[in-house]
């Protein structure tokens, strides 16, 4: 008689059956994870954080102003589990991002962050979640980062901040920022990783099927994108961006769409945009300029050179109004 094959499964396997089994809990109480919800939070935000906690067998509560029901940034209604009068003490909190814009004004909500901050192990905001720490007073004398395009703002509000744009988290040791949306997914990795080591997070991220590079990865304040201003297309017609894309070096951005302004009018708006959000000077040494394009030039805030053009376009066959507008940068040599 044959003997029956021996069956060995990993743990990775077992693991992808069920994410739970990550946990491996102990025999000890589990860490607890104190999320702060309030109308506007980003989904993304706390949820991405909240799973990866959660498959490490943390005990996640969500904690508001008030146990009645918050709605988030994409409408998702959400019951508090805990007020600020009877929220336990938590081994992390986590401040996420969103419109942010009242809860920073509320002195509860910051006394809370303040609070627990100078009791628990870490704290760790996500997107432009920092703002509240920020306003609670917890990064001065820090480096911190937020989703990109919030850290110029952050620059220039928080002088004793020092904003970084080129990493994905950022640790102080006890307090973590993060960059924005899923972003917050590698803080929380990260923070397992300081607290049950590597292998626990690397077997977290496996168990949830996410690329986690802890070295590095997508960050979004790298790309030249970033020197790109972004600003409102509607004065001069209904667009649709055809592409954009490209690396740290250069970005391109293609948009077609109809204007009642000519096409000089459309690059004439494009133009003013580039020059007083984006800081860009026209380059008055190119020699191939025309009332649909125009060049330009950009010492960023590092010193690195960029150059950049501009231009507008009748779609060919297309009706009358109906143009394609081109932008692109890279760096310059």
């Amino acid at each position: 008689m044959s003997k029956a094959p021996i069956i060995v499964a990993s743990i990775a396997s077992l693991v992808c059956l069920n994410p739970a089994i990550a946990a491996m809990p102990s025999a000890s109480a589990p860490k607890r994870v104190a999320i702060l919800l309030f109308d506007g939070a980003e989904i993304i935000d706390y949820s991405g954080p909240w799973e990866v906690f959660g498959a490490e067998g943390y005990d996640v509560v969500s904690v508001a102003r008030t146990k009645t029901p918050v709605t988030t940034a994409g409408g998702e209604v959400v019951v508090p589990q805990y007020d600020f009068s009877d929220a336990p003490n938590a081994d992390i909190v986590l401040v996420p991002g969103g419109d942010v814009s009242k809860v920073r004004k509320d002195p509860e909500a910051l006394a809370w962050v303040r609070k627990e901050t100078a009791r628990d192990q870490h704290t760790m905001s996500v997107c432009n979640g920092s703002l509240i720490l920020a306003d609670a007073g917890l990064l001065d004398g820090l480096s911190a980062t937020a989703t990109y395009h919030w850290i110029p703002t952050m620059r220039t509000q928080y002088p004793r901040i020092h904003m970084v744009d080129d990493q994905r988290w950022v640790d102080n040791g006890k307090i973590i920022t993060t960059a924005g949306l899923s972003a917050g997914i590698d803080g929380a990795l990260h923070l397992v990783e300081v607290m049950d080591g590597r292998g626990a997070a690397e077997q977290v991220a496996l168990s949830l099927e996410y690329d986690w590079r802890p070295a590095g990865g997508f960050v979004r304040g790298k790309l030249a994108e970033t020197h790109i201003p972004h600003f409102d297309t509607r004065p001069i017609g209904e667009w649709r961006v055809l592409e954009t894309s490209g690396g740290e070096s250069h970005w391109l951005v293609r948009a077609e769409g109809n204007s009642t302004k000519s096409a000089a009018e459309v690059l004439q708006y494009v133009e003013r945009n580039f020059h007083d959000q984006g800081q860009w000077t026209r380059d008055t040494a190119a020699t191939e300029v025309s009332p649909t394009l125009s060049h330009w030039r950009l010492s960023d805030r590092n010193g690195a050179r960029w150059k950049g053009t501009l231009s507008v376009a009748h779609l060919k066959g297309g009706a009358a109004g109906r143009y394609a507008i081109g932008i692109t940068v890279e760096r310059a040599s």
